[in-house]
């Protein structure tokens, strides 16, 4: 059996991780980590998130957690990302990282931590989300800078980042299908008064309400248009994704890992 830790567990992935890990094989859980200054500590994890009693208490303790567990899922905040990642790596646990909003120093510790240990950082778990970033870099190469690229993320009004990670891997793919950067080719937020060049990727991002998530990737040339679409509806999706995909990491060699290498898709 291989015993899982759940970092952020008293946030909504998290707890839809506790709710669910038991559907996916071999998955146990080992221990459910919360901020040191959250509320639930102490609360059984299952019952905090809807569920029957897992026996399994809150702990703020994630280092101590770690010992003896065989992969971490950590879905908490940007704010914690580095700290988690150097406690997976000294504690040699594979890590599936599901945050976003990182800190600047966060990719680094990423690449330390992938020495030691599997890594799989992914913006977004959603088997669907995965497979169209794979259509949208192709789609980028084969339309070439003839087509313009406008990217558009909608999501619930409580959500703090702005563009989404999801919009910003969606924006990567199409930035890698012509051979470029997403930083070397986005659009600037502020477009008003300038003309947008062929080349540059566009992304807008909406907040509102109780939206899931949603993502359109626009392709527009002339006299036609191109719309690649990903609809979230239920949350429960990213987390059956993190928690297969943490199944497989856990019986990966140490090194850098991604959703794609989960799904074995070859561009």
């Amino acid at each position: 059996m291989i015993r899982t830790v759940i970092a952020g567990a008293s946030g909504r992935m998290g707890r839809q991780l506790v709710r669910l890990l038991p559907e996916v094989p071999d998955l146990v859980l080992h221990a459910a980590c919360a901020s040191p200054r959250s509320a639930e500590l102490g609360v059984d994890s299952g019952r905090l998130a809807g569920g029957s009693d897992s026996g399994v208490s809150v702990s703020g303790d994630l280092p101590a957690a770690l010992r003896g567990a065989h992969l971490l899922i950590d879905f908490s905040t940007a704010s914690t990302s580095i700290a988690n990642i150097e406690a997976a790596r000294a504690a040699r646990v594979p890590l599936l990282l599901g945050t976003t909003g990182w800190q600047a120093d966060t990719e680094a510790a990423l690449v330390r931590a992938a020495h030691d240990i599997p890594v799989l950082q992914a913006a977004n778990t959603s088997v669907g989300v995965t497979l169209l970033a794979d259509l949208v870099k192709r789609a980028a190469a084969a339309l070439g800078t003839e087509f313009n690229i406008e990217i558009i993320e909608t999501h619930h009004r409580m959500k703090l980042d702005a563009p989404s990670g999801t919009a910003l891997l969606l924006g990567q793919a199409a930035a890698a299908g012509r051979e470029s950067t997403l930083a070397a080719l986005r659009a600037p937020v502020d477009r008003d008064g300038v003309a947008r060049r062929d080349e540059q990727i566009g992304i807008a991002s909406l907040r509102g309400g109780d939206v899931v998530g949603e993502h359109e990737v626009h392709f527009l040339g002339q006299g036609e248009r191109l719309v690649l679409r990903h609809s979230a509806t239920d949350r429960a999706l990213f987390a059956r994704g993190a928690l297969r995909a943490g199944r497989w990491l856990a019986d990966q060699p140490p090194g850098r890992y991604h959703m794609a290498d989960f799904l074995a898709l070859k561009s």
